[in-house]
C-alpha cells in the first residue's frame, strides 16, 4: 500500500472512495470523496487495486476525481444481478474469489472499477452471498428463504415504529390523524408493553415506537390508549395481566342455563332430612345476591340446637362437568368495589345455588347441640332440605341485636366459641374493614366497617365453628380434604383481643403463612386442631371440593383421592394468588381515587416502623399504609400517633404522598 493508491472502506454502512495520502505502521491517512481526511487501519479497507492518482494534483482536483470514480463504479452496479448469480452458483457451496466473481459479472476485460462495482453490489444486496475479504459464499436456499423472512420482518417492524410513533405523537397532541393500516396490531403491541413491560415479546419494538413518539412514561401510553377508546379511564388492567375473563365460555353458559331451567324436585330424596320446619336466616352484606350459608337456632329449654346450613352446590354441579372445569380455572369469585366476577354463572350463583328466601334448597347441615352455657355437647352433619325464611343484612342484625332473642343466643354462642379459641392460643386480629362503593358515575364512597359489630362477629365465629366441625368430621372418617394449618406466630404482641390498632397491624405481619395439605394439622392462628373452608361453595372452589368430600362421607358421591386433592391444591395456587392481588390492587386503586379529591386534608396516622429515609405509617381512617419522609428535628417512634396532610394521590400510578401536618 503506497501513497496515491485509490482504495475503498466502509463507514456508516456506506462504501467510501478515497486516496491514500500517507502510510505509517499499517495505519492509513486518507482523503475521501467527501473531502475529509481520516486515519484508519489498513484492515478496514473493503477494496484495493492498482489504480493510482497523483497526490500533488491538489485537494479539490483529487476530491473531484474520487467523486467521478465513485460515480462510475456505482453506475456499473446496474449491470450486476446478484440473484441470478446465486441461482447459478448456490449448488456448488464453495467460496468464490473476487477475480472470479468479477469475471462472471464482466467477462470482457474487467478493471478496478468493475471489481469495486462487484464489491458494492454484493455489499448492498447481502441476501444471497456471505462476503468475507474479497471472496463470496452462496447461501443455501433454506438460508435465503430465512433471510427473506427476516428482511420482511425488519421492514414490518420499521414501518410499525415509524407509522405508530407518528400516530401516537399526534394523538397525544390532540390531533386527529387517520389511523395507519396496521392500527389493530399497533394497539395490541402497546397494550402488551403497558401490561407486561420487559416481559412483553414486543418490548424492544415498542420502546423504539415510543422514542419516535416522544413518550417517556407508562402514564402517557395509558392516556393514548384511553383517548383511542381502547381503555376506560378507570380500566382494570390487572384483568389483562392475570388473564381473567369477565364472561363465561358459550358451552359453560349453555350448560348453566339448561341446568337452571330444569324443574328441580328435592322432596322425594330419602337421604335428605327435611328441615323446612326450622326458621332459617341468612346474614350478609346489603349487596349480596349469592347466599351460600344460613343459620337456625332452637331453644329446647335445657339446651340449644344451632343449625349451620350450607347450600349443596355439589348436588347441582358434578365433577368434570364443563361448569366445574371453568370454576376450577377461576378458583374463586372476585369481589371488587366496581365489579364482581363470579366463579359460577349468575343463573346458578344467584338463583339455583343460592339460598333465596322462600325457595326449597338442598343443603349440607351442621346441627350442633350446645348447653345453656353455650358449650358444644355434640354435633352431626347431614344432607338436608331447607327453606330460608329471613334474608337479613349485618345492619338489620345490629339494629335488633338486643331485642331479638335468637340473635342474643347466637351472639352468646359466638362469644363463647371465641373465648374457647383464645384459651387454646388463637391469635385474634381485630382490624376494621374499609368498604368502598363505586356508583354508575364512578363516584366513590368509603365506609369504615367494624368487624366486631354483633352481626359480623357472630357470623364470623359461627362459620369458623362450622368449618372446624366439618374438618373434625372428615378427619374422623379418614377422608382427605383441603385442610388449612398454621404454625405459631414468630411473636405474640398481646393477649386475647386486647391489642391496639398498632399491635394488631404488627401482629398480622408476624403470623406464619397458612399451609394447605390433604391431612389435618393444627391451626395456631385460629386455636383449632383441624380446619377446612367449606361454607362458601358458590364462591370458592376449595370450599366446593371440600364439600364434595363431606358429600362422599354421607354417601352422596365418590370421594376425591389424596392425589386428586393434591392436584386441586396445586392447580389453584396460581389463580388464587391472582385473585388476591387483583382484589387488593383494585381496592387500593379506588381508595387512591377517593383520596385524589382530598389533597390538603389532614388525617390521623400511626407510625409502624422506621426505614433509612422514611417512616412507614398507617392512615387509620382508610387503613392504608404509605411512606412519610423523615423531617429534620422530628424523631418518631413506632406506635406514635401523628397528624399528616395528604400531599398527592394518583390512582393510576399507585402513588400516595403525605407530609407532617
Amino acid at each position: 500500500m503506497e501513497s496515491g493508491n485509490v482504495v475503498e472502506y466502509i463507514d456508516s454502512k456506506k462504501i467510501i472512495c478515497a486516496i491514500v495520502l500517507e502510510v505509517k505502521n499499517q495505519r492509513l491517512r486518507l482523503l475521501t470523496e467527501t473531502n475529509r481526511e481520516v486515519n484508519i487501519s489498513a484492515s478496514r479497507l473493503s477494496h484495493t487495486c492498482e489504480m493510482r492518482l497523483d497526490p500533488s494534483m491538489g485537494r479539490n482536483t483529487l476530491v473531484s476525481t474520487l467523486k467521478e470514480i465513485a460515480g462510475r463504479r456505482k453506475a456499473l452496479i446496474r449491470q450486476i444481478n446478484v440473484k441470478e448469480l446465486w441461482e447459478v452458483l448456490n449448488t456448488e457451496q464453495e467460496w468464490i474469489d473476487l477475480d472470479t466473481m468479477t469475471g462472471f459479472c464482466f467477462p470482457e476485460s474487467p478493471t478496478c472499477d468493475h471489481e469495486s462495482a462487484v464489491v458494492r453490489a454484493f455489499f448492498t444486496n447481502r441476501l444471497y452471498f456471505r462476503f468475507n475479504h474479497n471472496r463470496f459464499f452462496p447461501y443455501t436456499q433454506d438460508r435465503v428463504e430465512q433471510k427473506i423472512l427476516q428482511e420482511r420482518e425488519t421492514a414490518r417492524r420499521n414501518r410499525i415504529v415509524k407509522e405508530g410513533g407518528e400516530w401516537l405523537k399526534n394523538i397525544l397532541n390532540d390531533n386527529h390523524p387517520s389511523p395507519p393500516e396496521n392500527k389493530t396490531q399497533i394497539i395490541n403491541i402497546l397494550k402488551s408493553f403497558y401490561l407486561f413491560k420487559k416481559e412483553s415479546k414486543h418490548y424492544n419494538l415498542t420502546k423504539a415506537m415510543l422514542v419516535k413518539a416522544g413518550i417517556n412514561t407508562d402514564e402517557e401510553i395509558f392516556q393514548a390508549l384511553a383517548k383511542l377508546g381502547f381503555f376506560d379511564k378507570n380500566e382494570n388492567t390487572d384483568l389483562y395481566r392475570y388473564n381473567i375473563s369477565t364472561s363465561f365460555p358459550d358451552n359453560v353458559m349453555e350448560r348453566a342455563t339448561d341446568l337452571a331451567g330444569l324443574q328441580q324436585d328435592f322432596s322425594d330424596n330419602s337421604m335428605r332430612k327435611n328441615l323446612t320446619m326450622l326458621s332459617l336466616m341468612t346474614i350478609d352484606g346489603q349487596a349480596t345476591l349469592d347466599f351460600d350459608d344460613a343459620i337456625s337456632i332452637e331453644d329446647h329449654g335445657d339446651h340449644y340446637t344451632l343449625g349451620i346450613h350450607i347450600i349443596d352446590v355439589g348436588h347441582f354441579i358434578k365433577k368434570g362437568d364443563s361448569i366445574d372445569q371453568e370454576a376450577l380455572v377461576r378458583g374463586s369469585s372476585i369481589y371488587m368495589p366496581d365489579q364482581k366476577i363470579p366463579m359460577l354463572p349468575a343463573c346458578l350463583a344467584e338463583n339455583l345455588c343460592s339460598l333465596k328466601a322462600g325457595e326449597l334448597r338442598p343443603a349440607i347441615s351442621i346441627m350442633v347441640n350446645l348447653s345453656k352455657f353455650c358449650e358444644i355437647m355434640d354435633y352431626e352433619i347431614i344432607p338436608s332440605l331447607i327453606r330460608v325464611e329471613h334474608q337479613l343484612t349485618y345492619y338489620n342484625v345490629n339494629i335488633i341485636a338486643r331485642e331479638s332473642k335468637e340473635i342474643r343466643i347466637l351472639r352468646d354462642i359466638a362469644e363463647k366459641f371465641r373465648e374457647d379459641r383464645m384459651a387454646a392460643g388463637a391469635v385474634q386480629i381485630t382490624l376494621p374493614d374499609i368498604n368502598i362503593w363505586v356508583d354508575e358515575n364512578n363516584e366513590v364512597t368509603v365506609n369504615r366497617i367494624n368487624r366486631e359489630s354483633p352481626g359480623r362477629m357472630l357470623v364470623s365465629e359461627i362459620m369458623i365453628m362450622a368449618n372446624w366441625l366439618m374438618a373434625k368430621f372428615l378427619a374422623e372418617h379418614n377422608t382427605p380434604a383441603i385442610y388449612r394449618s398454621q404454625t405459631a406466630p414468630r411473636n405474640r404482641l398481646y393477649k386475647g383481643t386486647e391489642g391496639s390498632l398498632f399491635q394488631n397491624c404488627m401482629q398480622r405481619r408476624l403470623l406464619s403463612r397458612f399451609v394447605l395439605n390433604p391431612k389435618p394439622e393444627h391451626h395456631s392462628g385460629l386455636g383449632l386442631n383441624a380446619y377446612v373452608t367449606a361454607t362458601s361453595p358458590i364462591r370458592k372452589y376449595f370450599d366446593l371440593a371440600t364439600q364434595r368430600q363431606i358429600r362422599a362421607v354421607l354417601g352422596l358421591e365418590k370421594p376425591y383421592t389424596i392425589k386428586e386433592i393434591d392436584n386441586i391444591i396445586q392447580i389453584l395456587e396460581q389463580p388464587m394468588s391472582c385473585v388476591s392481588k387483583l382484589q387488593f390492587n383494585r381496592q387500593r386503586y379506588w381508595l387512591l381515587k377517593y383520596l385524589e379529591k382530598r389533597i390538603g386534608q389532614k388525617e390521623e396516622a400511626v407510625v409502624l416502623y422506621k426505614r433509612r429515609n422514611n417512616y412507614q405509617i398507617l392512615i387509620s381512617e382508610y387503613m392504608i399504609e404509605c411512606d412519610l419522609p423523615i423531617s429534620s428535628g422530628i424523631d418518631l417512634k413506632p406506635e406514635d400517633l401523628i397528624q399528616i396532610t395528604i400531599q398527592h394521590a394518583n390512582a393510576r400510578r399507585n402513588l400516595l404522598s403525605v407530609f407532617m401536618g
